[in-house]
């Protein structure tokens, strides 16, 4: 592992109280004390009878997998209701074997296979990392090359070949060609209110299944489903099921947190830094929800807390002086350091120092302490990125967009989030997989990419008005003589090439196992969600209150 991390030592200096700050007004947090205490009496779904009802769903379940076996129409159809409802994570071994045996026996489409047929098994072995070739969409092409316009009267396989169209990689002209084909007929169909699909037509519209949160997608889709005649009972009812009982264990976990956030009193120490710690927990629950990764949840949530606190003394406090100073002591890494620093710095440090001795004592017990310094050695590669961005904010300087990419692809903290959300995963994380991410491979970049480009297109007007490091949007218009909306419009196309970049990284072979990449993939999802049309996470509008309210708060009907 090389991490090159460098900082002129600075002795310690008195800070004037008075001086000149480019402070941001953020609103504080809009939750209140409501998660600080979790009662389970309070969840029906924390009760042991509703853990065996869940057990006896699961087993009939099963037996439908089992009752469709073999059945190439019915059992796609089956597996993509299961991954949708959210319920994937108890049949991994189940739908393994399904798809891996539907892309062995797969040749050629039969000529009675239908748009929706084929478009849909196609998505489900792309997302299985199966490199399932696009040329079976060659069959519903015109010989002009285009497809063909007695589609557009197939809403179901228009739908299906939109979705599938997002699993697309580069050099998928049938794919790039699906893709502008059936989106305008979507968009002129979701007006059409007595059509049963319109709801699933504006949701792919809004947020293609590819780019969307498997729990908030699985809350949307149970309405959907059980609004379909054909729905299979058990798993409708496993599905709202399962998802209240992980509603139930979220709510306990984000309690604990509530708790160790309050200790810490950032909120009163530190009034100019984004008080987010449920925003916060909402994204952790974004990059895995499962009960498994309980350790790995806690261990990214704190880290990220803290984070968000560093963020803004970098980015809407600390002087280019004071930061200098924080760098170093994130360097040494030394309790001592935190002598050399001015007060408010001093919580922040200390809590920093206090999450990863954490973490190093949970390491340490399982023989994993090699995990630690990695994590470490992430953050301390983007404390530097953060303190680059600090330096030219002083200078004024506005950097080339190739200056800026090189340092935002780290400062966008993709990085540095994906090595952390590895700490606490359990033994398929090796040390190989760490030295991938730091390795700066074509998926990680492609994440910190759609990171840095979406949050910089719905957020720098904002962060311009109160002095702050020029943006991705600013370098370009600089440099090429643009529009802020030429600006906007090659960027969402970098982010468009991003999402290919990611889909062929999880073709087979894969450089590291799919569910380390399934991380990266949820970083890369989050930002879609959070950011497409405004930061929910600074701001907290509408979007991320309804997003918690759902997630956290509100049970599914029974």
């Amino acid at each position: 592992m090389s991490v090159p991390l460098s900082v002129t030592p600075i002795l310690s200096q008195r800070i004037d109280p008075e001086v000149a700050r480019h402070k941001a007004t953020y609103h504080p947090n809009v939750w209140g004390d409501r998660f600080l205490h979790y009662n389970p009496d309070d969840d029906f779904c924390g009760t042991h009878a509703c853990k065996e009802q869940q057990i006896q769903e699961l087993k009939e379940v099963r037996k439908s997998l089992e009752a469709t076996a073999g059945n190439t129409s019915q059992l796609p159809k089956l597996i993509d209701s299961i991954q949708r409802l959210g319920l994937a994570y108890h049949f991994e071994r189940e739908i393994e074997e399904a798809l891996k045996a539907m892309y062995q026996t797969y040749t050629l489409v039969d000529d009675d296979d239908h748009l929706t047929t084929v478009s849909l098994l196609f998505r489900l072995l792309r997302q299985e990392s199966y490199h399932i070739p696009s040329d079976v969409f060659k069959k519903f092409m015109d010989e002009g090359g285009n497809f063909k316009e007695s589609l557009v009267g197939d809403l179901p396989g228009m739908l299906a070949l939109y979705e599938a169209a997002h699993l697309m990689v580069h050099g998928e002209d049938i794919l790039d060609e699906a893709l502008g084909f059936t989106t305008p007929h979507l968009q002129s169909m979701a007006t059409d209110s007595d059509n049963p699909l319109t709801k699933q037509v504006i949701r792919a519209l809004k947020r293609p299944i590819r780019k969307g949160l498997p729990r908030v997608e699985a809350r949307h889709y149970i309405t959907i489903y059980q609004e379909d005649d054909s729905h299979n009972e058990s798993l409708l009812k496993l599905a709202k099921l399962d998802y209240n009982m992980l509603q139930s264990l979220h709510r306990k976990e984000l309690s604990e947190i509530t708790k160790w956030w309050k200790g810490l009193d950032f909120a009163t120490k530190l009034p100019f830094a984004r008080d987010r710690i449920v925003e916060g927990y909402f994204w952790i629950l974004g990059v895995y929800f499962e009960p498994q990764y309980y350790l790995a949840r806690r261990i990214l949530m704190k880290v990220f807390g803290v984070l968000s606190i560093v963020d803004d003394i970098y980015d809407a406090y600390g002087t280019f002086e004071e930061l200098e100073l924080f760098t170093e002591a994130i360097e040494r890494w030394d309790a001592s350091s935190i002598d050399q620093l001015p007060d408010y710095m001093k919580v922040c440090y200390q809590a920093l120092l206090d999450v990863y001795e954490e973490m190093e004592e949970e390491m340490t017990k399982q023989g994993k302490l090699y995990r630690v310094h990695y994590a470490q050695a992430a953050l301390k590669r983007q404390v530097q990125a953060y303190l680059l961005e600090a330096k030219w904010l002083k200078l004024e300087y506005i950097p080339t967009m190739e200056e800026y990419m090189s340092n935002a692809l780290v400062s966008s903290a993709c990085s540095m989030l994906t090595t952390t959300s590895f700490v606490g995963m359990g033994d398929i994380v090796t040390k190989e997989a760490f030295d991938w991410v730091f390795s700066d491979p074509k998926m990680i970049r492609a994440s910190n990419v759609i990171c840095r480009l979406m949050d910089d297109i719905v957020s720098h007007e904002f962060e311009q008005k109160r002095g702050h490091v020029a943006s991705a949007v600013e370098c370009y218009t600089k440099q090429y003589g643009v529009s802020k909306e030429e600006a906007y419009d090659e960027f969402k196309k970098q982010v468009e090439n991003a999402w290919k970049d990611i889909n062929e990284e999880f073709l087979q072979p894969t450089a590291v196992p799919v569910p380390l990449l399934t991380r990266v993939l949820s970083f890369s999802r989050m930002m879609d969600v959070l950011y497409k049309d405004e930061d929910e996470y600074t701001l907290v509008g509408p979007l991320m209150k309804d997003l918690v309210a759902g997630m956290l708060i509100d049970p599914v009907p029974m």
